[in-house]
């Protein structure tokens, strides 16, 4: 009888962490930090309620006595090992399987790409990103007078957060051309079709005061660049920056943070 109840208490569990481990999961794709509390409150109560249940309710059999062995004994090895077999040291299938359960239920639940963008921009809504080195593989203006590379490496993140964000580009060119070279190449990695983007929101201009002024007139929470000079200029009108740099840079301001690259600052890489 008491067999029977284990097994159904077994399966019970079973039932209930896979429906809460389905609900935990959906729960996960909207998480903020502000549910976490909610989340470890109920993990607890989770606990508690199954080492009060998984206790034993009635006496427990005693185990019987060794006997003593004395050198000159016969039979040592068998009544070692009968003794081993009868003291009932070994842990019950059933309370292994439901502990398993329990320690698989409660691993660590990684977060998605899209919670931590949320996590590490601080939750802000409008971000303004230069184009050049941090999107595109060319680093001059004069490179995209012969071609214009999206990065393959930054594009999960790219696409993340133009779903997340009012999202703007921008970037210095020489020429009409290599507006064109650089518009087609962001469509032919999809960012107009699978992100939130639009062509509206990539902005080109002629000189480097230009970028400035296009950040300035938007005011967004957060402005990505790798121009030093910029960014510095900045500081003291943009909430958050983040310099782009392959030589890490000491931080030149509080709000302004550095990273070798906008993949690497998300943890992507």
């Amino acid at each position: 009888m008491a067999d029977s109840s284990k097994d159904d208490l077994l399966q019970l569990i079973k039932r209930i962490s896979a429906f809460i481990t389905l609900k935990i999961s959906n729960l996960f794709q909207n998480l903020d930090s502000r549910s976490v509390g909610a989340i470890a409150g109920l993990a607890f109560a989770i606990v508690f309620t199954w080492r009060i249940l998984r206790s034993p309710s009635g006496p427990q059999r005693r185990r019987p006595k060794r006997q003593a062995v004395t050198p000159g004994s016969s039979g040592v090895s068998s009544h070692f090992s009968e003794n081993i077999a009868t003291s009932g040291v070994s842990v019950p299938s059933e309370d292994s399987s439901a502990q398993n359960i329990i320690d698989e239920f409660f691993q660590p639940v990684k977060p998605t790409l899209g919670q931590i963008v949320r996590q590490r921009l601080s939750d802000g809504r409008k971000v303004t990103c230069q184009l050049l080195g941090v999107i595109l593989e060319e680093t001059s203006p004069e490179e995209l007078q012969k071609q214009a590379t999206v990065r393959s490496s930054v594009l999960e993140v790219l696409l993340e957060i133009t779903k997340f964000c009012d999202f703007y580009l921008m970037e210095r060119v020489l020429d009409d051309e290599s507006e064109k070279k650089v518009l087609l190449a962001l469509e032919d990695a999809g960012v107009f079709t699978s992100g939130g983007m639009v062509k509206d929101k990539v902005l080109f201009c002629s000189t480097e005061n230009g970028r400035t002024s296009f950040v300035r007139q938007l005011e967004p929470d957060w402005h990505i660049d790798t121009n030093p000079e910029i960014v510095f200029q900045l500081a003291r009108f943009i909430k958050y920056e983040l310099h782009i740099s392959p030589n890490k840079p000491e931080r030149t301001a509080m709000n302004v943070f550095s990273s070798t690259s906008l993949e690497q600052f998300f943890g992507t890489v």
